[in-house]
């Protein structure tokens, strides 16, 4: 039986996501587009458990990884997910939405 990413280690989940790596590098060379999602997927939700909950707090806004110009502002934390709207611009999304952290980067 497979371990669920809360129950991982550090170590098993850098283990997981070397593993989801190769197989979403795989999925893309063979043009399997479905597949490379679900694997990216899965990578980041791992990702996610790796980071402390902690350090993200409600009324905080963060820049969405992968999607520049788009932010996001946290409502409230339910385990390794964010809950909350993106922001464009001025305007604010009025769908809530979760996201797992490891999607949030934090401003330097």
């Amino acid at each position: 039986m497979e371990k669920r990413y809360s129950q991982m280690t550090a170590h098993e989940l850098h283990q997981e996501i070397a593993t989801l790596k190769e197989k979403a590098r795989k999925a893309e060379q063979l043009g399997i587009v479905n597949e490379f999602a679900v694997l990216e997927r899965k990578i980041t939700m791992a990702k996610a458990y790796m980071l402390n909950p902690d350090d993200y707090k409600p009324g905080d806004i963060y820049e969405l990884e992968g999607d520049p110009g788009v932010f996001f502002k946290i409502d409230y934390m339910n385990g390794v997910f964010a809950w909350g709207n993106r922001v464009y611009g001025e305007e604010i999304s009025k769908e809530e939405e979760g996201l797992p952290i490891s999607m949030l980067m934090k401003n330097e």
